[in-house]
């Protein structure tokens, strides 16, 4: 006869309030944060959620919550800001929830990664040895052959190495929670993340994460980052627009054209 398997008992979510906020909360954070931890197809370790009222009554938007779960190892983690704490904490409950979502289909799939990039595009895959070399157009013969505009969710460099790695890119363009500012993360040589745009936070902890902040984004036309990219030999170049000033990444494809991702 089968018998049926036992699971771990659940680790209990820790919450820490931080400001001026209900004691009431914390059960409510304690709820939400469960739910998603319940939904785990691996055992939690452990779950944290940190929810923080900022001092300054000017802020749009000034509960920040965040939660990570130890899903057998690996961190799965998010954080929103929202004007009211119940708001936050619903928003936290639903992207962590999607982090999780997502990782779970990684974990499930990555079997069937084999690193290969399709045709002409930007590298996509895991074996930067197999990644084709670019066919060597003169810049004088190249134009924009591709162009793709994206709504960009805000969320932290942190989780936006977690989204870039979860869709095998080698850059990601998003908007910065914290300023609200269009950045771009992208894998360096060096098996660290480059940070390009004004991001908030600790930089001390983005650094302990492997994250490192470069230059500011300068704004040019799209002729002047044609020119630029022609110029500096990189792989990309992330700008601001002069109308808009939302970002954009101009990027050379394998075929020797040029590639543009904007912020919609």
């Amino acid at each position: 006869m089968r018998t049926r398997e036992t699971r771990a008992p659940a680790a209990p979510v820790r919450v820490t309030l931080r400001g001026d906020l209900p004691g009431s909360l914390r059960e409510y954070v304690e709820e939400k944060v469960g739910h998603v931890r319940d939904y785990a197809h691996e055992p939690v370790l452990d779950a944290h959620a940190v929810v923080t009222l900022a001092a300054d009554p000017a802020r749009e938007r000034p509960v920040l919550a965040e939660a990570t779960l130890d899903v057998n190892g690996v961190p799965v983690r998010a954080q929103v800001a929202a004007p009211l704490p119940a708001e936050a904490v619903d928003l936290l409950e639903a992207r962590l929830r999607r982090r999780l979502v997502q990782h779970q289909d990684r974990v499930r799939t990555r079997h069937r990664w084999i690193g290969l990039a399709t045709e002409h595009e930007w590298r996509h895959g895991d074996l930067p040895t197999q990644r084709p070399e670019h066919f060597p157009r003169p810049p004088e013969h190249r134009q924009v052959v591709r162009r793709k505009t994206f709504a960009l969710d805000p969320e932290t460099p942190d989780e936006a190495a977690f989204d870039m790695d979860l869709l095998s890119h080698d850059f990601h363009l998003f908007t910065d929670l914290a300023t609200g500012n269009d950045v771009v993360i992208y894998r360096k040589p060096n098996g660290r993340f480059g940070v390009r745009g004004a991001v908030g936070g600790d930089e001390a902890a983005r650094s302990a994460a492997g994250l490192d902040r470069e230059e500011a984004a300068p704004v040019m036309t799209e002729a002047e980052a044609v020119a630029h990219l022609d110029v500096a030999g990189e792989p990309f170049v992330f700008y601001l627009d002069p109308d808009t000033r939302r970002g954009r990444v101009l990027y050379l494809r394998y075929d020797g054209h040029y590639g543009l991702i904007t912020a919609a």
